[in-house]
């Protein structure tokens, strides 16, 4: 393991190369509706200068933005260009968020990178922010007002993936089954589209759902949220949810002996999501390539600086991850490695 730690650092502080990438492009930028292309998109070899970026995140509080955070370090380091970053703690601290994203910028930045706590909330400050430098939304879709460019997915294809993983083992005419779901905190912009996505996906199936817990995705919630489902619904089949949700419903279901009747699902992928599903304690996952998403956020702001866009809208395919997936760039593009901290501050040489 050490050896194997030696390798990635250097690799790391090297800067990784600068391959292509497999891409959807949608039809209509910042329509996700309106189809898709695929591209094979070769990204900037380096930066024209060693630009400055402000880059905000919902939280810190689970793998998945981690390993975005690594996708934007490795990205940074290998365009040559500097970031700061903050984090709100959670989706109900939208003033926090705006707070911080102004004092981010005020302090010098080139471009300000969002992965927003609110679809609507920020749409002032954006707009303030983008009369005078480009605003690229990461991840969580926001309104359109200001935005330069968009790098994500589309939550409802990918509340649809996970429905999709239930609704295959039971279609409409086998037994039913019953589903408690955990969308996330319902103020959270992309709550509503991974609902839409889960509840369309899961109708043509024999699946229902008898419960429905919103909640942040903080572990402790979750915990306490998986509690209430199944004190509250006798004979409960799956457990569906974030994330943290089918992270907390490994440990409840086990200390309750359920762990061999109640089935997890998570729509999206984190490190302990890639351990349960290898465990046979989750039955899998669509993953959204959280790594690829940061290191493609932080090029989209370098070509927005640089006036180079090549397109305003596009994010990887969503995959499904489960025992009997096989493709090893699936998991680089995922999961951070599991020693790497948070890089909250990154210089560069100017």
């Amino acid at each position: 393991m050490r050896i194997i730690w030696y390798l990635w650092l250097a690799f790391f502080y090297s800067g990784a190369a600068a391959e292509s990438w497999r891409l959807q492009v949608p039809r209509v930028p910042f329509d996700y509706d309106s189809g898709y292309e695929t591209v094979d998109y070769q990204p900037l070899d380096k930066a024209a200068k060693p630009w400055r970026l402000c880059i905000a995140y919902p939280h810190l509080k689970d793998a998945y933005w981690l390993s975005v955070n690594f996708g934007m370090v490795t990205e940074a380091r290998r365009l040559g260009v500097s970031f700061k970053l903050v984090e709100a703690g959670g989706y109900p601290n939208l003033q926090r968020q705006i707070q911080q994203a102004e004092s981010c910028v005020a302090e010098g930045a080139d471009a300000f990178v969002v992965g927003t706590v609110s679809y609507n909330g920020l749409g002032s400050t954006v707009e303030r922010i983008a009369a005078s430098i480009p605003v690229i939304a990461a991840v969580n879709d926001i309104a359109d007002t200001g935005i330069t460019a968009k790098v994500g997915v589309s939550w409802t294809d990918m509340g649809a993936a996970a429905a999709r993983i239930i609704a295959e083992r039971h279609p409409k005419s086998s037994p039913p089954v019953k589903v408690a779901w955990f969308p996330g905190p319902q103020e959270a912009g992309w709550v509503k589209f991974v609902e839409q996505g889960f509840q369309n996906a899961l109708a043509g199936s024999s699946a229902k759902i008898v419960a429905t817990k919103y909640g942040d995705t903080g572990r402790e919630i979750q915990v306490r949220l998986v509690e209430e489902a199944l004190d509250e619904v006798a004979d409960l089949d799956y457990i569906a949810g974030s994330a943290p949700t089918a992270e907390a419903a490994v440990s409840v279901l086990r200390a309750r002996g359920l762990q061999d009747q109640v089935q997890i699902v998570s729509d999206y992928m984190t490190h302990a999501v890639y351990r349960g599903v290898l465990r046979n304690r989750i039955i899998a996952t669509p993953t959204d390539l959280p790594v690829l998403q940061g290191r493609l956020a932080i090029e989209v702001a370098v070509r927005a600086i640089e006036k180079k866009l090549r397109y305003s809208h596009l994010g990887p395919q969503i995959q499904i991850f489960d025992q009997q997936s096989s493709d090893p760039n699936m998991l680089d593009l995922s999961l951070a490695p599991a020693a790497f901290a948070p890089v909250f501050e990154l210089r560069m040489p100017q």
